[in-house]
């Protein structure tokens, strides 16, 4: 999660321009030889060269990783990816996906399923191997 935090870094604020990747999920975070992570597929990534800070467009990523802002209003911007990676944070705390059947059924996604549990005990939220 390291390196894929340092890869999103480095977009946001590696260049003049800002890129934003749009479409942060797991499948996207590529494993090398050395099980270091890398951000790949930029197949709808947006360079904010105007505002620099916020976007609009059509164009939507993958559900359950993307921003309620991005996905009704379509606003992008490279807060959207710190979601994301949020998102991917908690499925690998967890080890849980954001589309488990079991929360799916009762309308609840990872993120929400992990705040009802702040009522009860973070324990029973956390991977028992971590």
């Amino acid at each position: 999660m390291l390196d894929s935090a340092m890869g999103i870094e480095y977009l946001h604020h590696g260049h003049i321009t800002p890129i934003v990747h749009c479409d942060l999920k797991p499948a996207n975070i590529l494993l090398d030889d050395d099980m270091v992570a890398h951000v790949g597929d930029f197949g709808i990534s947006k360079i904010l060269a105007v505002s620099k800070f916020m976007e609009y467009t059509e164009t939507l990523g993958t559900l359950g990783y993307i921003t309620p802002e991005y996905g009704s209003e379509g606003i992008v911007s490279p807060s959207g990816d710190v979601y994301s990676y949020g998102i991917m944070l908690m499925e690998v705390v967890t080890k849980r996906r954001q589309t488990d059947e079991e929360r799916c059924n009762e309308n609840l996604d990872l993120r929400k399923w992990i705040t009802q549990s702040f009522l009860v005990t973070m324990m029973d939220v956390v991977d028992v191997n971590l």
